[in-house]
Protein backbone atom coordinates (compact mmCIF):
# COMPACT_ATOMS: atom_id res chain seq x y z
CA UNK A 1 0.00 0.00 0.00
CA UNK A 2 1.76 3.24 -1.21
CA UNK A 3 1.02 6.57 0.74
CA UNK A 4 1.98 9.70 -0.45
CA UNK A 5 2.47 11.51 2.73
CA UNK A 6 3.95 10.36 6.10
CA UNK A 7 0.75 11.45 9.24
CA UNK A 8 2.88 10.03 11.59
CA UNK A 9 3.72 12.77 14.26
CA UNK A 10 7.39 13.78 14.69
CA UNK A 11 9.02 13.08 18.18
CA UNK A 12 11.96 15.47 19.12
CA UNK A 13 14.37 13.53 21.45
CA UNK A 14 16.34 15.03 24.26
CA UNK A 15 20.37 14.49 24.31
CA UNK A 16 19.91 11.60 26.98
CA UNK A 17 16.66 10.16 24.90
CA UNK A 18 18.75 9.85 22.01
CA UNK A 19 22.28 8.56 24.09
CA UNK A 20 19.48 5.71 25.43
CA UNK A 21 17.94 5.16 21.84
CA UNK A 22 21.49 4.96 20.20
CA UNK A 23 22.90 2.18 23.11
CA UNK A 24 19.85 0.06 22.86
CA UNK A 25 19.96 0.57 19.08
CA UNK A 26 23.80 -0.59 19.12
CA UNK A 27 22.84 -3.40 21.23
CA UNK A 28 20.23 -5.11 18.71
CA UNK A 29 22.96 -4.35 15.76
CA UNK A 30 23.91 -7.56 14.00
CA UNK A 31 25.67 -6.65 11.52
CA UNK A 32 27.97 -4.22 13.05
CA UNK A 33 26.72 -0.87 11.10
CA UNK A 34 26.55 0.92 14.74
CA UNK A 35 25.39 4.47 15.59
CA UNK A 36 28.27 6.94 16.91
CA UNK A 37 27.12 9.83 19.56
CA UNK A 38 29.24 12.75 19.12
CA UNK A 39 30.25 15.38 22.00
CA UNK A 40 27.93 17.92 20.01
CA UNK A 41 24.65 15.99 19.90
CA UNK A 42 25.34 15.12 16.34
CA UNK A 43 25.06 11.18 15.90
CA UNK A 44 26.42 8.93 12.89
CA UNK A 45 25.26 5.84 11.63
CA UNK A 46 24.36 3.46 8.47
CA UNK A 47 21.32 3.10 6.29
CA UNK A 48 20.69 0.86 3.29
CA UNK A 49 18.63 2.11 0.44
CA UNK A 50 16.89 -0.20 -1.89
CA UNK A 51 17.17 0.86 -5.74
CA UNK A 52 13.55 -0.13 -7.44
CA UNK A 53 13.71 2.22 -10.46
CA UNK A 54 11.93 1.52 -13.51
CA UNK A 55 13.64 3.60 -16.17
CA UNK A 56 17.67 3.55 -17.29
CA UNK A 57 20.20 6.21 -15.30
CA UNK A 58 23.02 7.76 -16.58
CA UNK A 59 26.35 7.22 -15.13
CA UNK A 60 29.64 9.26 -16.13
CA UNK A 61 31.78 5.90 -16.81
CA UNK A 62 33.03 4.28 -18.86
CA UNK A 63 32.58 0.73 -17.19
CA UNK A 64 29.18 -0.19 -16.76
CA UNK A 65 27.69 -3.49 -16.27
CA UNK A 66 24.23 -5.02 -17.38
CA UNK A 67 22.36 -3.71 -20.81
CA UNK A 68 23.81 -0.15 -21.45
CA UNK A 69 23.75 2.17 -24.48
CA UNK A 70 27.34 4.78 -24.93
CA UNK A 71 27.26 8.84 -25.29
CA UNK A 72 30.63 10.01 -25.19
CA UNK A 73 31.69 9.34 -21.48
CA UNK A 74 28.12 8.78 -20.06
CA UNK A 75 26.50 5.20 -20.12
CA UNK A 76 22.49 4.66 -19.66
CA UNK A 77 21.42 1.09 -18.16
CA UNK A 78 19.41 -0.17 -16.09
CA UNK A 79 20.10 -1.42 -12.91
CA UNK A 80 19.52 -4.87 -11.54
CA UNK A 81 16.54 -5.65 -9.43
CA UNK A 82 16.87 -5.77 -5.69
CA UNK A 83 20.37 -3.75 -5.63
CA UNK A 84 20.91 -2.44 -2.27
CA UNK A 85 23.32 0.48 -1.02
CA UNK A 86 24.82 1.10 2.39
CA UNK A 87 25.23 4.72 3.10
CA UNK A 88 27.12 6.55 5.88
CA UNK A 89 25.81 9.34 6.88
CA UNK A 90 24.87 11.90 9.92
CA UNK A 91 21.46 13.07 11.95
CA UNK A 92 21.50 16.07 10.29
CA UNK A 93 21.51 14.83 6.81
CA UNK A 94 18.24 15.52 5.14
CA UNK A 95 16.54 13.00 2.57
CA UNK A 96 17.62 15.67 -0.60
CA UNK A 97 21.06 15.27 0.68
CA UNK A 98 20.92 11.64 0.86
CA UNK A 99 19.31 11.44 -2.80
CA UNK A 100 22.47 13.68 -3.85
CA UNK A 101 25.21 11.65 -2.19
CA UNK A 102 23.59 8.48 -3.10
CA UNK A 103 24.03 9.35 -6.31
CA UNK A 104 27.39 10.92 -6.25
CA UNK A 105 28.56 7.94 -4.65
CA UNK A 106 27.83 5.69 -7.90
CA UNK A 107 28.45 8.89 -10.56
CA UNK A 108 24.86 8.99 -11.38
CA UNK A 109 24.20 12.15 -13.66
CA UNK A 110 21.03 12.30 -13.60
CA UNK A 111 19.29 15.08 -11.74
CA UNK A 112 18.58 14.22 -8.39
CA UNK A 113 15.16 16.30 -8.64
CA UNK A 114 13.72 13.03 -10.39
CA UNK A 115 14.28 10.62 -7.54
CA UNK A 116 12.23 10.59 -4.09
CA UNK A 117 12.74 8.30 -0.86
CA UNK A 118 10.26 6.39 0.45
CA UNK A 119 10.00 4.28 4.26
CA UNK A 120 8.45 1.04 4.04
CA UNK A 121 7.16 0.27 7.21
CA UNK A 122 5.30 -3.40 8.71
CA UNK A 123 2.28 -2.64 10.47
CA UNK A 124 -0.49 -4.65 11.44
CA UNK A 125 0.63 -7.49 8.74
CA UNK A 126 0.64 -4.62 5.99
CA UNK A 127 3.11 -2.78 4.23
CA UNK A 128 2.98 0.79 4.13
CA UNK A 129 4.97 2.38 1.49
CA UNK A 130 5.34 6.25 2.58
CA UNK A 131 6.87 9.05 0.33
CA UNK A 132 9.84 11.26 2.29
CA UNK A 133 9.51 15.24 1.98
CA UNK A 134 12.79 16.11 1.48
CA UNK A 135 13.25 17.94 4.83
CA UNK A 136 13.25 14.85 6.70
CA UNK A 137 16.27 13.04 8.48
CA UNK A 138 16.45 9.12 7.21
CA UNK A 139 19.11 8.32 10.40
CA UNK A 140 16.82 9.47 12.98
CA UNK A 141 13.73 7.51 11.52
CA UNK A 142 16.43 5.08 11.58
CA UNK A 143 17.08 5.12 15.13
CA UNK A 144 13.41 5.11 16.09
CA UNK A 145 12.52 2.04 14.39
CA UNK A 146 15.63 0.33 15.26
CA UNK A 147 18.14 -1.74 12.91
CA UNK A 148 15.61 -3.88 11.71
CA UNK A 149 14.99 -3.65 8.06
CA UNK A 150 11.67 -5.81 7.94
CA UNK A 151 10.10 -3.20 10.15
CA UNK A 152 11.20 -0.15 8.62
CA UNK A 153 13.45 0.35 5.11
CA UNK A 154 14.35 2.58 2.44
CA UNK A 155 13.61 2.89 -0.96
CA UNK A 156 14.77 4.88 -3.91
CA UNK A 157 12.31 5.53 -6.67
CA UNK A 158 11.78 7.77 -9.63
CA UNK A 159 8.78 10.75 -8.60
CA UNK A 160 4.99 9.27 -9.03
CA UNK A 161 4.00 11.61 -11.49
CA UNK A 162 1.46 9.45 -13.59
CA UNK A 163 3.58 10.36 -16.83
CA UNK A 164 6.89 10.00 -17.76
CA UNK A 165 7.97 13.98 -17.82
CA UNK A 166 10.85 13.56 -20.60
CA UNK A 167 11.45 17.42 -20.84
CA UNK A 168 13.28 16.78 -17.15
CA UNK A 169 16.01 14.66 -19.69
CA UNK A 170 18.60 15.89 -21.45
CA UNK A 171 19.31 15.30 -25.11
CA UNK A 172 21.88 12.60 -23.86
CA UNK A 173 19.92 10.60 -22.05
CA UNK A 174 16.85 10.52 -24.23
CA UNK A 175 19.32 9.51 -27.28
CA UNK A 176 20.22 6.56 -24.90
CA UNK A 177 16.75 5.67 -23.98
CA UNK A 178 16.28 5.47 -27.89
CA UNK A 179 19.34 3.11 -28.26
CA UNK A 180 18.02 0.53 -25.35
CA UNK A 181 14.78 0.28 -26.69
CA UNK A 182 15.98 -0.20 -30.25
CA UNK A 183 18.13 -2.99 -28.51
CA UNK A 184 15.64 -4.58 -26.88
CA UNK A 185 12.54 -4.21 -29.62
CA UNK A 186 15.40 -6.02 -31.94
CA UNK A 187 16.30 -8.67 -29.44
CA UNK A 188 12.55 -8.99 -28.61
CA UNK A 189 12.08 -9.35 -32.63
CA UNK A 190 14.81 -12.22 -32.99
CA UNK A 191 12.44 -14.58 -29.99
CA UNK A 192 9.77 -13.98 -32.02
CA UNK A 193 10.88 -15.08 -35.51
CA UNK A 194 12.68 -18.08 -33.96
CA UNK A 195 9.38 -18.63 -32.09
CA UNK A 196 7.45 -18.88 -35.33
CA UNK A 197 9.89 -20.49 -37.42
CA UNK A 198 9.55 -23.26 -34.72
CA UNK A 199 6.41 -23.66 -35.19
CA UNK A 200 6.22 -23.63 -38.86
CA UNK A 201 8.94 -26.18 -38.95
CA UNK A 202 6.60 -28.52 -36.82
CA UNK A 203 3.15 -27.55 -38.70
CA UNK A 204 5.13 -28.60 -41.72
CA UNK A 205 6.50 -31.58 -40.02
CA UNK A 206 2.58 -32.48 -39.10
CA UNK A 207 1.62 -32.06 -42.83
CA UNK A 208 3.71 -34.34 -44.49
CA UNK A 209 2.81 -36.72 -41.70
CA UNK A 210 -0.48 -36.68 -42.99
CA UNK A 211 -0.19 -36.57 -46.60
CA UNK A 212 2.43 -38.90 -46.81
CA UNK A 213 1.36 -41.75 -49.08
CA UNK A 214 0.48 -45.05 -47.23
Amino acid sequence: KDVQKDREPHVYLSKEEVKEKIQSYNSSVTDKLKMTLNANGIYTGFIKVQMELCRPITVQSSQSQGRCAHSNNETAFYLPEGCVNTLHISSTNTVREVIEALLKKFFVADNPAKFALYKRCHKEDQVYTCKLSDREHPLYLRLVAGPRTEMLSFVLREHETGEVMWEAFSIPELQNFLRILDKEENEQLQILKKRYAAYRDKLEEALGGVWKPG
